[in-house]
């Protein structure tokens, strides 16, 4: 008889990393930048804002080049969450597929994913033109928009056909697929964030406590 497919999503920022990749593109710009960045990501992050009324906006004000995102691609590995290696072990181990589900960028998440040994990697294409300049983003990808996960979440239940769906996140976009999931862990080791923390079924501090959470 064969084992039950199981899907685990984790969201990439400040969940399997410490950092949110696009502050860290603002942070290449320098500080004003940074602080501009970083301050419209929280409120997003928070529900404060919609995801879409800041998605395109800061990618307007930081340009970011091909070599931007790459170095934050490495800055991912970098500050990777200190037990994710163990966690994916553990979670493979006991019949889980992991995937990655962000509103950051493909480009930059990628080399974490294979880091991970994470096959998939559903999140936001950036592009460039020949000299890697920034030319534009995927604006038809539903997480650069508010509700966005649980569309994803949504078609890839319809297209795999898991046994079980979990998700893990911080920010208040991962709190919005609470229902289409079977559990939703809440995420706090960079950022516990009230709204998650109030309203989420199951809240963590560390990935490592994952297993036997889902268990």
């Amino acid at each position: 008889m064969s084992t039950p497919f199981n899907l685990i999503i984790f969201d990439c920022d400040s969940t399997l990393s410490a950092v949110e990749g696009i502050d860290e593109l603002g942070r290449l710009r320098g500080p004003d930048v940074f602080a501009q960045v970083e301050a419209m990501t929280h409120d997003a992050m928070n529900g404060k804002i919609s995801v879409e009324s800041v998605f395109g906006e800061r990618l307007r004000i930081i340009q970011p080049r091909a070599a931007d995102v790459a170095a934050v691609g490495r800055h991912y590995i970098d500050t990777v969450e200190p037990t994710a290696l163990a966690t994916l072990a553990a979670l493979r181990a006991a019949g889980w597929t992991p995937l990655i589900l962000s509103g950051g960028f493909r480009n930059a998440i990628r080399p974490l994913a294979d880091y991970l040994g994470i096959a998939r990697v559903e999140a936001v294409d950036l592009f460039f033109d020949a000299a890697g300049n920034y030319s534009g983003f995927d604006q038809s990808y539903p997480t650069t928009r508010s509700g966005g996960k649980p569309e994803v979440i949504r078609a890839l239940k319809a297209e795999l056909r898991p046994a079980r769906v979990v998700m893990v996140g911080d920010g208040v976009s991962d709190l919005e697929t609470q229902s289409e999931v079977d559990l939703f862990i809440g995420f706090g080791r960079y950022v516990a964030r009230e709204k998650v923390r109030n309203q989420s079924r199951s809240f963590a501090f560390s990935l490592a406590e994952i297993p036997a959470l889902i268990a």
